[in-house]
């Protein structure tokens, strides 16, 4: 447990000394909430398209920190032989992968703290929200994406890494069902979407923050299925260098 305590703090500070991209992830969620709120241009399908985008763009946020970000940091600090060190340590590879996904979790609780007063502030009125609820599927999509970030981040070289991780993020943005609705979609391309971790995310965040979920019941089957599978396999698969 020290162990992990050490790293947990070690990945918090070298998260809040990373300025730039602190304020990249922490700016574009509230941004595109922002803009897409106010510009009536997506084909939300709701009179108020902050009511739609609120609990998508919170399932963003996730998929930006616990994904994106902190895969392509880690594949860094792999193709710089920073994680080389810690391969000589009693850390492990398991206490590593959660640290790495706690950190992410904290950078999540100041993202939340300042997309959910937006959202208000912009309108939105959720009906009878299920806050716990809300907060154990961002727990799960946490550990879903971060295993995915990981996975990618512990086997490719930082250039490939780079890629590979923006590219998956368009691909799961623009089919996740965060910012276009799951019946703007082709069949066959619907059904994707709701096996995807983005799309299981934002369905049962819309559910409990305002039981307008398309299927929230295979919705959360989905995401838990991705919340176990995807850390374990960053566990096994990562490499230190």
């Amino acid at each position: 447990m020290n162990r992990f305590l050490s790293q947990l703090r070690t990945e918090v500070m070298l998260t809040l000394r990373n300025g730039e991209q602190l304020l990249l992830t922490l700016g574009i969620p509230v941004l595109l909430l922002v803009f897409f709120s106010l510009v009536d241009v997506l084909p939300t399908g709701t009179d108020d398209p902050v009511d739609f985008l609120a609990p998508g763009i919170l399932a963003l946020a996730v998929m930006s920190t616990a994904m994106v970000s902190l895969g392509i940091g880690t594949g860094f600090e792999r193709s710089y032989h920073v994680l080389k060190r810690l391969a000589t340590t009693p850390l492990g590879r398991p206490r590593l992968i959660a640290a790495k996904i706690a950190s992410v979790a904290v950078v999540e609780l100041v993202q939340f703290a300042i997309i959910v007063p937006v959202a208000y502030a912009l309108g939105w009125s959720p009906t009878d929200p299920n806050w716990p609820l809300a907060v154990c599927a961002v727990l799960m999509g946490t550990m879903a994406f971060a295993g995915i970030g990981l996975t990618l981040a512990g086997r490719l070289r930082g250039e490939i890494n780079l890629a590979a991780q923006n590219g998956l993020y368009l691909v799961l943005l623009l089919l996740g069902g965060m910012v276009i609705p799951f019946s703007k979609l082709p069949t066959g391309i619907r059904q994707v979407a709701h096996a995807l971790p983005s799309g299981a995310l934002a369905d049962v965040l819309r559910d409990a923050l305002g039981g307008v979920g398309t299927q929230p019941a295979s919705s959360w089957i989905v995401l838990s299925i991705w919340a176990v599978a995807m850390p374990a396999i960053a566990a096994a698969t990562f490499r230190w260098d």
